[in-house]
């Protein structure tokens, strides 16, 4: 059994409740964006550092550490104080991992196999095909847009997504991930003090971040 964790965001307690959550599990897939936005970025990267048995890939944000030419302007500066705070060991580890990685017929990646920021939504979408072209796994599980859904999509390929750990933008302020055993896949949610996560980055972050985490959603208008 593995434990899917995607979109931590920084987010230090959200993790330790799914931690506590997981119970007895073989291993871990971490789907990237681990630190940016979050009030405790290097105290999160090094609680996921302890996992045995874990197999990281790397997300947009964890790009943006090092390469931000398609961030967004408000958070441009919200990722380079990140990187401050990880320090340069911490950045190139994160910046330099995989984009994917393969197991046992599932693909996993952060948005989708061939760009850390084109992805999959609930509801198919125009582009799914392509997203999906020389894919030969039956299932892609994928992050990126912070919320869970598991659905069917072009050639048989089952999508799904575990949600966001850290920030979830479905409505739902229960942190989110996801266990895989054999063939089966549960998404689950855990209860977690957002709100004084959301206080956390309102002071340690900006306004931004704690908006999106307080709405539970990514526009807040």
């Amino acid at each position: 059994m593995l434990a899917l964790l995607y979109d931590i965001h920084g987010n230090l307690p959200a993790l330790e409740a799914v931690l506590a959550d997981t119970g007895e599990v073989e291993g871990f897939v971490l789907g990237g964006d681990y630190a940016v936005a979050g009030a405790w970025p290097r105290e999160t990267v090094e609680r996921l550092r302890e996992l045995d048995n874990a197999t990281w890939i790397r997300g947009n944000a964890d790009r943006w550490l090092v390469d931000r030419h398609d961030a967004p302007a408000p958070i441009d500066a919200i990722a380079a104080r990140t990187a401050e705070l990880l320090g340069g060991h911490l950045v190139e580890e994160l910046a330099t991992l995989p984009e994917s990685t393969t197991i046992e017929g599932t693909l996993y990646c952060h948005a989708s196999p061939s760009s850390d920021m084109e992805t999959f939504f609930p509801e198919p979408g125009e582009r799914d095909a392509e997203l999906l072209m020389g894919v030969e796994a039956r299932r892609v599980v994928c992050g990126h847009i912070h919320i869970s859904f598991d659905r069917p999509g072009p050639g048989g390929i089952e999508l799904m997504n575990p949600g966001s750990v850290g920030m979830p933008w479905d409505g739902d302020h229960r942190a989110a991930y996801a266990v895989i055993e054999d063939d089966r896949v549960q998404r689950r949610r855990v209860e977690y003090d957002w709100q004084a996560s959301v206080a956390a980055v309102r002071e340690r972050v900006g306004d931004l971040p704690a908006r999106r985490m307080e709405l539970a959603r990514f526009d807040v208008g």
